[in-house]
């Protein structure tokens, strides 16, 4: 077995070096020196959007609160102003109104999608259209919140003084995913 080898302790300096070492950098210019700067403690983090986010958590709970009543049962929606038959409501809900104009918003952001069912709405108006079919989507994409197009549609629609009444559609024009849509006729 070989011993490990000791290094030799490293020489010292002599003079001769220590004189070509300033010689080399005699012209060279030390830095200034800083002063010190603890380091400071970083700001407590802020939201930058808290005050949109507490109003839309607000907006959101106020319309929460405006489906009461238009929920039928599980995901089929049923509503119907005050002082309308519920038999105009069977009717609707059994398709028995004739389609006249449809709008498809699912796979659009909330805001769109009002825009574009606002301006559809006022189209059909202008036209005296009388059912129209409004396809939102079931929300399978949208995770835990659940479907938030068909809430917000519903919502929007409660809210509208021309909509009559309105009803989850039949299997065979998009079920759950779709409404009916009666308007008031402009006379």
């Amino acid at each position: 077995m070989k011993k490990p080898q000791a290094h030799p302790p490293p020489a010292e300096s002599s003079h001769e070096d220590s004189e070509l070492f300033r010689a080399h950098v005699a012209d060279a210019t030390p830095h200034a020196t800083k002063p010190f700067l603890p380091k400071r403690a970083k700001p407590a983090p802020h939201a930058k959007f808290k005050r949109a986010d507490e109003a839309q958590v607000l907006r959101d709970s106020l319309e929460l609160s405006s489906l009461e009543g238009i929920l039928d049962n599980g995901d089929h929606l049923n509503y119907c102003r005050s002082g309308v038959s519920e038999q105009i409501l069977r009717k609707l809900r059994r398709g028995r109104f004739s389609v006249q104009a449809e709008i498809d918003l699912h796979g659009l952001t909330v805001l769109r999608a009002r825009e574009e069912l606002n301006s559809f709405l006022a189209e059909c108006r202008r036209e005296h259209l009388g059912c129209v079919r409004i396809i939102h989507g079931k929300g399978l994409r949208s995770g835990h919140a659940g479907p938030i197009l068909k809430s917000k549609v519903a919502v929007w629609l409660k809210q509208a003084i021309y909509v009559v009444a309105y009803t989850s559609a039949r299997p065979v024009d998009g079920g759950t995913g779709a409404l009916y849509v009666l308007l008031e006729r402009i006379r």
